[in-house]
C-alpha cells in the first residue's frame, strides 16, 4: 500500500517528469507511425513496475529486469532516427531559447544606451551646450578614433556632460561610440561639402552630415547657440523633440 504521508513535493516533481517524458515519447512516436509499438512498450513498462514495486514478486520481477536490459538496447537500435529527431528538437529549441535570450539583452542594453544619450543630449540642450555624438551601427569607425583622445568607457550621462562642458579640454570634436562604449572623445570628423544646407547649421550640424555621408553612423548635435537637437542618419538630418529623442535614437541604432 501506498503511504500517503511519505509523499513529498520531489515525488510529485518526479512523477510530472515521467508524464513529461511520456508524452512528448508518445507524439514523436505517433507522428512516426510508430504509435502501436509506443504502447506495446508502455502496457510492458507499467507490468514491470507493477511487479516489481506493487506487487512485489521478486522472480517476476528479476525476469522482467533481464528483459529490461536488454530490451534497452533494442528499442535504442529501433527507434534510432526518432531518437536522433527528439534530441535535435530538444537541442533547437535550448539554441533558439539561448538565442532569443540574447537578442532580448541587446536590445534591453540598446535602449538602455540610447536613453542615456537623450537623457544627456536633453540636459545640454536646456543650457546650451554643444555636443557632437556619434554612434557606430553597422560600417566601423576605428579610423576616426585616432584623430582624437582614446578612452574605454561606460556611456553615462555624467561622462557625455562632462565631454562637452565648456571648460572641458574635450568639448571641441565629436565623441565616438562603438559597440555600446565611449571610445574616443574631441575626434576631428570629415565636414560635408554641402552648399544647400541652412545657414544656422554651424560647424558641429557640417561634421554630422560629413560622417553620415561617408559611414552609415548616426550622428546627434545639440546646437550650442539654440540648443536644438538634431539626428542625423545617411544624407537627412532632422530636429528632434525632447519627448521623441529616446525613441527616434532607439528606432534609428535598431536599423542597422
Amino acid at each position: 500500500m501506498i503511504d500517503w504521508n511519505q509523499i513529498t513535493i520531489m515525488h510529485i516533481i518526479d512523477l510530472v517528469v515521467v508524464a513529461l517524458m511520456t508524452f512528448y515519447a508518445y507524439r514523436l512516436l505517433r507522428k512516426s507511425g510508430a504509435v502501436y509499438l509506443f504502447w506495446g512498450i508502455f502496457a510492458f513498462v507499467a507490468a514491470w513496475l507493477a511487479a516489481k514495486y506493487m506487487l512485489h514478486l521478486p522472480l517476476t520481477g528479476a525476469l522482467f529486469d533481464q528483459i529490461v536490459s536488454v530490451g534497452a538496447i533494442a528499442i535504442i537500435v529501433i527507434f534510432q532516427s526518432e531518437i536522433r529527431t527528439f534530441f535535435y528538437n530538444v537541442g533547437a529549441r535550448f539554441g533558439y531559447g539561448l538565442s532569443a535570450l540574447r537578442q532580448t539583452r541587446k536590445e534591453e542594453a540598446l535602449k538602455q544606451m540610447m536613453d542615456t544619450i537623450a537623457a544627456a543630449c536633453i540636459s545640454m540642450a536646456r543650457t546650451k551646450t554643444g555636443a557632437l555624438i556619434v554612434i557606430e551601427r553597422g560600417q566601423e569607425l576605428a579610423q576616426y578614433e585616432d584623430t582624437g583622445e582614446k578612452m574605454d568607457a561606460i556611456v553615462s550621462e555624467r561622462l557625455i556632460e562632462n565631454i562637452f562642458f565648456k571648460n572641458s579640454p574635450l568639448h571641441d570634436g565629436a565623441l565616438l561610440i562603438r559597440r555600446g562604449r565611449a571610445t574616443s572623445a574631441a575626434c576631428i570628423l570629415p565636414v560635408t561639402s554641402r552648399q544647400d544646407l541652412p545657414q544656422q547649421y554651424g560647424l558641429r550640424h557640417r561634421a554630422a552630415f560629413g560622417i553620415t555621408e561617408r559611414t552609415d553612423a548616426m550622428a546627434v548635435v545639440v546646437s550650442e547657440e539654440t540648443g536644438h537637437i538634431s539626428v542625423a542618419v545617411g544624407d537627412t538630418m532632422k530636429r528632434v523633440q525632447e519627448e521623441d529623442l529616446a525613441a527616434v535614437l532607439l528606432s534609428a541604432a535598431s536599423v542597422a
